[in-house]
């Protein structure tokens, strides 16, 4: 799929501060729509200006008194920008299978974060070695995919695992693949974002 118009040389949409306020107040309402116990997330207006009315891929991550509460996100872009994020927005605060769905009284000190996601780009390493030395340390977010399963670590990630080794071990462990070993065969990708945060 083309990559949305007014974009910066990665391919990430161009998020001016009127599409920031916008993503949130999109991720704030899907989110009280869930509280509410509202099965979908609201629609979303089709003038949405660009970037949100465009394409895009995005993930949000939902955390209470900087905890994590619910992380959930696209890899693709398959629907526009605004509706990916109140889709994932409401998902996040009620189907991340870690946790129960968001209650009522959890809305205080809630905080959003909104990953926009570059196209996935396909990484041509055939070992471990050569996968560590691709990447680029907070800056790529990775994609492993072996055996049937696939997990991912969005760029923010690099935060709690800075080294790549740890990195990429821990992938391997969410994905439930042997993570001091290479399966065969292993395909990766790494995409970048953008992110935008604010309060619920």
């Amino acid at each position: 799929m083309d990559v949305p118009v007014n974009c910066d040389d990665r391919g990430i949409p161009e998020l001016g501060a009127n599409a920031r306020v916008r993503l949130l107040e999109l991720a704030r309402d899907a989110v009280h729509a869930a509280i509410r116990g509202d099965a979908a997330a609201p629609g979303t207006d089709t003038t949405e200006p660009d970037p949100l009315g465009k394409p895009g891929a995005s993930f949000v991550t939902l955390k209470r008194a900087g905890t994590l509460r619910g992380c959930i996100g696209s890899l693709e872009r398959h629907r526009l920008l605004a509706d990916d994020v109140c889709h994932n927005a409401h998902a996040a605060a009620t189907r991340d299978p870690r946790f129960p769905p968001l209650a009522r009284n959890e809305i205080t000190d809630l905080t959003c974060t909104i990953a926009v996601l570059t196209s996935p780009e396909p990484l041509l390493a055939t070992d471990r070695p050569s996968l560590l030395e691709t990447l680029r340390p907070h800056r790529d977010g990775l994609i492993l995919h072996a055996a049937g399963r696939r997990a991912t670590f969005l760029p923010a990630v690099w935060d709690n695992l800075p080294d790549p080794e740890a990195f990429v071990t821990a992938l391997l462990q969410k994905a439930g693949l042997p993570p001091d070993a290479w399966p065969e065969p292993l395909q990766a990708w790494r995409y970048e974002s953008i992110e935008v945060h604010g309060t619920l």
